[in-house]
């Protein structure tokens, strides 16, 4: 019996935080309330694919603040998100998670709705984030004040846009 027995600490994970609207759908200036109004955005798949094959998570941070006006449900919500890992899966993008804010500011405070950092935060606890090897893209300020108040990168894009430029970021 080896008294000296240490168990293995496991590795820290690179993760890509993905804003969703704007990001990986098309931006279309209001609520997307059903599976049917959501387009995914066809320009983000060549940065997603690489991120993959060089050893990054991606995890969706998305406000769902809809959900607090009434405008649809988090069952809506499931079917809308239902749709676009169906969408990605189809050209090889997986997402490790989704974490959403169903509240809204003209309804109620919360401490997750962006630009509050809790749901970022949540997902570097669940997935063993190394901080130094993870960064949020968004095409709001928001995304990118939650992303440094945890002490992550961040990178603002606008809506609709490539990732492409931002491909270099990902280190194996």
């Amino acid at each position: 019996m080896n008294l000296f027995w240490k168990p293995k600490k496991s590795k820290l994970n690179k993760i890509v935080f993905l804003d969703r609207d704007g990001v990986l759908n098309i931006e279309k200036g209001n609520y997307i309330c059903n599976e049917n109004d959501f387009d995914i955005n066809f320009a983000s798949i060549p940065f997603l694919k690489h991120a993959i094959a060089t050893g990054y998570k991606l995890i969706v941070i998305t406000n769902q603040g809809g959900i607090a006006k009434g405008l649809y449900t988090t069952e809506t919500l499931s079917r809308i998100h239902t749709k676009m890992q169906s969408e990605y899966a189809i050209h090889g993008v997986h997402f490790d998670d989704i974490f959403y804010c169903p509240h809204h500011d003209e309804i109620g405070k919360c401490l997750c709705r962006k630009p509050a950092p809790l749901m970022i935060e949540r997902a570097i606890h669940r997935y063993r984030a190394d901080k130094r090897k993870c960064f949020m893209i968004g095409d709001r300020n928001r995304d990118i004040e939650a992303a440094q108040k945890v002490g992550i990168n961040a990178i603002l894009i606008e809506s609709n846009s490539s990732l492409d430029k931002w491909i270099t970021l990902l280190k194996a």
